[in-house]
């Protein structure tokens, strides 16, 4: 074991046991989820972040690859209770620094009271106080990543073959690979397509479909994904998730904001305004949608009545601002892509899954 530090804004410095070693620094987050901690470690939304799990043991049932969401680990650094070998070990392999040994309720307290704070962490035999503060300051130093969508997209155009009865054009902002299965799982070819795809390369692909992905940070970042929302609506249906929605919202008038810490776990109650049926999902974003724009507002957050969900049927669009292929969470979302394939066979929407 080595010495470990944990630097906050607040101006705290938290002594912890060194798992992984290495010096980062980033905005301080937490999940609630109790499992899928491969899934969250590996979700391209947590790009520059440092991730706190407030479950105290992680690692409890292994690492398997076929779990991960993508092909590396996210976050900058990882903090928990306690990790277990298995778990340090993959982090160190990718050369994540993690710290446990920590009081990680009263962490998540304070982001929950103060909102979510950037950090510096600094792990290692000979580190000090010193160190963990120099890596926050110049966290406090850099300014909004502009170029975030490069760190978490596909280079080239990827297909995943799902059966023919529709094409789909995914925008890879920083995708889940469980939504391309969850398309592939109802007869769908998936083109998973750069953040920075251009209109004409879309038109080349003629899809059926066009959906925006779930990915980091400010959807203000990703001005070409919103570009084609503006380019290809009302012409073919569009689709998104989490990110996805927070762009498609900008591009058809609609305005964004930053919230106090995000809304990250697997246990958020979401209700139907049409229906007043409500469903349990699982989230992680830092933005929300502020005003809709062209779009109706047919879902919201039970505990803070931000949008999640908006829809347009005259334009043929719909978005989730929560992640219904659940990986880790609950199945009570799942319907949603039976919704955005039936936009390209015209069946009826259910909205929510049935019981």
């Amino acid at each position: 074991m080595s010495d470990a530090y944990l630097a906050l804004e607040d101006g705290r410095v938290i002594e912890a046991r060194g798992r992984s070693p290495g010096q980062t620094r980033g905005e301080l987050v937490f999940t609630t989820a109790y499992t899928g901690y491969e899934e969250s470690l590996t979700d391209p939304s947590y790009e520059e972040q440092v991730l706190t799990f407030s479950y105290p043991l992680i690692g409890n049932y292994g690492v398997r690859e076929e779990r991960f969401e993508s092909d590396r680990i996210h976050p900058r650094a990882a903090i928990a209770h306690e990790f277990t070998e298995e778990v340090v070990e993959w982090l160190d392999s990718e050369d994540v620094p993690a710290i446990d040994h920590i009081d990680t309720r009263d962490l998540v307290t304070s982001i929950r009271e103060e909102g979510a704070m950037k950090c510096g962490i600094a792990v290692g035999d000979d580190v000090t106080p010193a160190d963990a503060e120099a890596q926050l300051a110049k966290c406090k130093g850099m300014s909004e990543h502009t170029e975030i969508g490069a760190q978490v997209s596909t280079v080239e155009h990827e297909t995943y073959r799902g059966g023919g009865e529709a094409d789909v054009a995914l925008i890879d902002c920083g995708a889940k690979m469980s939504i391309v299965d969850s398309l592939n799982e109802r007869g769908a070819d998936v083109h998973v397509l750069p953040h920075d795809t251009t209109a004409a390369e879309v038109e080349e692909l003629d899809p059926d479909l066009l959906f925006i992905s779930n990915g980091p940070g400010d959807p203000a970042n990703f001005g070409d994904a919103q570009a084609l929302v503006e380019e290809f609506v009302g012409e073919i249906p569009l689709a998104g998730i989490c990110l996805g929605q927070q762009v498609i919202a900008r591009a058809l008038g609609g305005t964004t904001e930053k919230m106090d810490f995000g809304h990250r776990g697997v246990n958020q109650p979401v209700r139907d305004l049409n229906t007043g049926k409500v469903i349990m999902t699982t989230q992680n974003h830092g933005y929300t949608v502020d005003e809709p724009g062209d779009l109706n507002v047919t879902q919201v957050n039970v505990n803070d009545d931000t949008a999640e969900g908006l829809e347009n049927a005259e334009l043929n669009v719909i978005t989730r601002q929560y992640h219904p292929e659940a990986h880790p969470g609950p199945h009570d979302s799942l319907g949603f892509f039976d919704d955005v394939l039936g936009m390209v066979n015209g069946t009826e929407h259910k909205l929510v899954a049935d019981d």
